[in-house]
């Protein structure tokens, strides 16, 4: 049987923490929650999540600042998708520019959500499957 994947959902406000969970319940994820950006870290370096849902502003560390700890680090294979209300032009530049993987506007769009995490995680596995591959070959 098949390693649940894992979820970290990094976000200090805890109606978008319940949002997400509510609609990712129905997939058999296992979610995890941080309620800021130290929170987070420390669940990424712990717990290896496969996909981290990272809102952009957190207090202790904001998602943009810890999205380049992450991904200059042992964990920069770590899918993260900057989920944010920040959709003004150039903040969907900005957040690729830290290292997020996606981009994903708040407030959720309840009826596409988790298919959009369906697709990341298809596409991180993919990834993942091709590093696997490379190093295989050396």
């Amino acid at each position: 049987m098949a390693e649940k994947k894992k979820i970290l959902i990094a976000d200090d406000n805890q109606d978008s923490r319940e949002l997400v969970r509510k609609i990712l319940r129905k997939d058999d994820y296992l979610l995890l929650e941080a309620i800021d950006g130290e929170d987070a870290l420390h669940k990424i370096i712990e717990e290896k999540p496969d996909l981290v849902l990272m809102d952009i502003s957190m207090p202790k560390i904001n998602g943009y600042d810890l999205t380049r700890m992450i991904k200059s680090g042992d964990q920069k294979d770590t899918t993260i998708i900057a989920l944010t209300a920040h959709a003004m032009k150039g903040d969907r530049a900005t957040a690729m520019d830290a290292g997020c993987n996606g981009y994903i506007t708040k407030p959720i769009n309840v009826r596409e959500f988790a298919d959009q995490i369906r697709k990341y995680l298809n596409a991180s596995t993919a990834n993942q499957a091709l590093s696997d591959a490379e190093i295989d070959l050396h």
